[in-house]
């Protein structure tokens, strides 16, 4: 009996996913919670887990968007089928190439010719039938990535036009929304490119070709079939996992490798399948090419290495005086920025009140406590839980500005989710302190750093970055002395914190020199009133200058 496999409601307001990679493969035997693949939402990826044991067969490719609740997969648990389907596929790679159409057809729909090429589909049909039913040439279009999305950037190609790739490699990155994500092949053969990296493609537009028959095309082209060849049929029974993903740098990677000079292929990865993570890139040490940013001469030196193209764009923009000028496009991470702070703009009422703390208070006690707390809690006190527990204070007496307004109604919160600003490779991310107001300064502190790591990990999930009631952004740990920070809709308002700088001030008729930090409130002044704003501002810059308060809730 088969098993449906649904996608699964995965957060508030979120209607659809996007499959992400299939880590398990057509006809495969799969066991309860065993993940089948990942999925892509928003802002975070998740996995989804068998939930019987059985043969898995893949109704969604990946990079088909479904809605809630729609059929992935099923998991027939009759164990004759399961068994019947590896076998001939065995049997294919030396003899018979009729029976992979017929298995592979009423799997793989998009493709015309099925009994076009079967002689060098009996290679991969094994891992994934769309090779037997792609007949000569299998189309790589864009995949829906998510609403209304409408195109996507190719970053890097991984491939180069003409080499023979094995089902589910990575070909190419696409850059969509806040998300970079991997588009793999859809069957073996041989690679045609027909847009290049930095194009712009729509929602289905054709971003390469594979020509299927690799047995009869590929024998023309010597170099590359002579690497790939061996090691393509010996990876698809079952150690694709451990090698199909090698030289290939994840998008953090990629960019530390190119800020170092250093070719991916040049570099051991040590993550899933061979791929290279942050921290391998971290770990390259490259003396020749690093010398190249440092001293200008230097690109001479690894001129001969390289075509003599490399260096002549970089010699016009060190020539000096010059007036050069580069255009770059922009990333859809950079556009949906753009069009999510012009909408904050446009549909709020957005203001924004000052004032100045005094932090010398808050630092005695720092360092009169900081080692003692480290020692016993096992974790820094910063200025973030202060502030974290002024807010939730004030939150309490002035709950307008823990409001948010939702079409005609607004709607209050009695309790304090606040989110952190954090600054990750991906760019700035929110993630967010769940009932705040109850937690502890250690708990905050914990929290504070947990969430961190996740976040410079970009291993955050839609949960953990969604339903915050209030945010602290603190853009003095850049040198920020003042700034109008912009709302986080829905939310209604957002503290901004600054750096400490020692200025004169007046206190008790004496000029003084104290630690200033200048904080800044942006609120939404449909919904949160000047004397509110003020009001908040003021109680939180109270409670920062005299802790006490905050231990003894006055």
């Amino acid at each position: 009996m088969a098993v449906e496999i649904k996608v699964p409601a995965v957060g508030e307001s979120i209607t659809e996913v996007t499959v992400g990679e299939w880590l398990k493969k057509e006809g495969d035997t799969v066991k309860i919670d065993d993940v089948l693949c990942t999925l892509d939402s928003d802002k975070a990826s998740f996995e989804l887990p068998a939930e019987a044991d059985g043969v898995l067969h893949i109704m969604a490719q990946a990079g088909d968007t479904l809605p809630i609740g729609a059929v992935i997969c099923t998991i027939d648990g009759g164990g004759s089928t399961g068994v019947a389907s590896p076998p001939p596929a065995a049997k294919a790679e030396t003899p018979a190439p009729a029976p992979e159409p017929q298995q592979a057809a009423p799997l793989m729909q998009p493709v015309a010719e099925p009994a076009v090429v079967a002689t060098a589909a009996p290679v991969t049909p094994p891992s994934g039938q769309s090779d037997g039913s792609a007949g000569g040439l299998v189309e790589m279009k864009v995949p829906a990535v998510g609403e209304s999305i409408t195109e996507v950037t190719i970053a890097a190609w991984s491939k180069k036009d003409g080499d023979v790739v094995a089902l589910d490699e990575v070909l190419c990155e696409l850059e969509s929304d806040k998300a970079t994500f991997e588009l793999p092949a859809e069957a073996a053969g041989t690679l045609r490119i027909v847009a290049q990296a930095g194009e712009t493609l729509p929602i289905g537009g054709v971003i390469a070709r594979i020509e299927v028959g690799q047995a009869s095309t590929s024998t023309g082209a010597p170099a590359p079939t002579a690497q790939p060849a061996s090691p393509t049929p010996q990876t698809q029974n079952g150690s694709d996992q451990s090698g199909y993903a090698a030289n290939h740098a994840s998008p953090a990677a990629a960019k530390i490798l190119d800020e170092k000079g250093v070719q991916a292929t040049a570099v051991q990865g040590t993550g899933i399948g061979g791929r290279i993570t942050k921290e391998d890139a971290m770990n390259v040490q490259a003396p020749a090419q690093q010398a190249a940013p440092v001293q200008t001469p230097a690109p001479a030196a690894t001129a001969p290495a390289k075509p003599a193209a490399a260096p002549a764009p970089s010699a016009p923009a060190a020539q000096p005086g010059g007036r050069g000028q580069r255009r770059e496009k922009m990333t859809s991470l950079r556009k949906t920025i753009a069009r999510r702070l012009v909408a904050v703009k446009n549909e709020t009422a957005m203001l924004t009140t000052f004032n100045e703390v005094d932090m010398k208070p808050i630092m005695d006690l720092r360092n009169k406590y900081k080692d003692k707390f480290k020692e016993k809690h096992g974790v820094g006190l910063g200025f973030m839980s202060f502030f974290t527990k002024a807010v939730c204070v004030a939150l309490r007496e002035f709950p307008a500005v823990n409001a948010m307004i939702d079409g005609d109604q607004m709607v209050f919160n009695d309790y304090c989710d606040i989110s952190i600003a954090v600054s990750s490779e991906r760019g700035l991310v929110v993630p967010v302190i769940r009932n705040a107001e109850q937690m502890t300064f250690q708990g905050i502190e914990k929290e504070i750093g947990r969430l961190a790591g996740l976040a410079r990990d970009n291993k955050l999930t839609i949960e953990q970055m969604q339903g915050g009631t209030f945010t602290i952004t603190n853009g003095g740990i850049f040198g920020s002395m003042l700034s109008t920070p912009i709302i986080n809709a829905p939310q209604s308002a957002i503290l901004g914190m600054h750096n400490i700088v020692e200025r004169a001030v007046v206190q008790n008729g004496e000029i003084v020199v104290r630690p200033i930090m200048y904080v800044a409130l942006s609120y939404d002044h449909r919904i949160i009133d000047g004397k509110e704003s003020v009001s908040f501002l003021v109680r939180v810059k109270q409670l920062l200058e005299d802790p006490t308060r905050l231990l003894l809730d006055v």
